[in-house]
């Protein structure tokens, strides 16, 4: 076996990346502290070709050093729009037409791998707070709460593990 040269990867630029195809996913970071979190957030939909990351409340924006750090320029081709509020985000997401699915420990939420997707809907994925989680009032407003089955002690995962779990299966089931 022999480690592939970045030169073999065969990857797209960032303008051949803004016009290919995208899978009907939006991620929403609802008020993420972390930048290296949003930059890592903006990696992962740029290898699964997320449709777009919304930024709100106080959920830092590119351009930001400490987000360039764990985005490696991934926040240079993944559209994203700011908003002050959360709210006004996921409203706009359910008139377009998005399932709205709030990421987070809720009573009657769905385990992720118990998730189905349908292929002709599109969704966006709502990830709170790294101490708050997603807001109740936003949470209110989603047509669903998905769960990341966990069995050790602590319960809860770093936002932007969760944000690769949970966009990676969607991928899967979204995905031609």
């Amino acid at each position: 076996m022999r480690k592939l040269k970045i030169t073999e990867l065969n990857r797209l630029t960032a303008e051949a990346f803004k016009s290919s195809r995208k899978i009907p996913l939006i991620v929403v970071l609802d008020h993420v502290r972390s930048l290296n979190n949003v930059g890592s957030v903006f990696r992962t939909a740029d290898a699964f070709r997320v449709e777009a990351v919304y930024l709100c409340g106080i959920t830092a924006c590119p351009p930001h050093p400490e987000i360039h750090k764990t985005a490696l320029g991934a926040e240079d081709a993944v559209n994203w729009i700011y908003y002050k509020d959360t709210l006004q985000a996921v409203n706009k997401l359910k008139k377009d037409g998005y399932i709205l699915c709030a990421v987070e420990q809720a009573e009657g939420s769905v385990m992720l791998d118990r998730f189905a997707a349908e292929k002709e809907r599109k969704y966006a994925v709502i990830f709170g707070n790294e101490v708050k989680g997603v807001q109740e009032e936003v949470i209110n407003t989603c047509n669903l709460c998905i769960e990341i089955p966990q069995y050790g002690t602590k319960h809860s995962l770093n936002v932007s593990v969760s944000a690769g779990l949970v966009i990676w299966d969607l991928y899967k089931q979204l995905s031609d």
